[in-house]
């Protein structure tokens, strides 16, 4: 299961957030989001893990890491927001 991780503190690394959620199962991978312009942590990411998702979501949603409160849910599907950008060509 695919998990949101938001609100996280710029400073959190990837070995932190795995070690967070080791505690309630097997962790797959841990992503965190960067500002493609200017590589700048955006203060979410992703963790997948193959069990204990429902353990993490209950226990980590809420609590504090740093400074700031988590917020950790189930992803959903990233909406198609279309693209392709560019003008107009008459």
């Amino acid at each position: 299961m695919k998990l949101y991780v938001g609100n996280l503190p710029f400073s959190a690394t990837e070995s932190e957030v795995r070690e967070m959620f080791e505690t309630h199962g097997s962790v797959e991978s841990v992503s965190l989001i960067t500002d493609r312009d200017t590589g700048q942590p955006r203060g979410f990411g992703f963790v997948e893990m193959n069990d204990g998702a429902e353990a993490a979501m209950s226990a980590l949603n809420g609590t504090q890491m740093g400074e700031r409160s988590l917020t950790v849910n189930e992803a959903k599907k990233r909406e198609n927001r279309g693209g392709g950008g560019g003008r107009d060509r008459w």
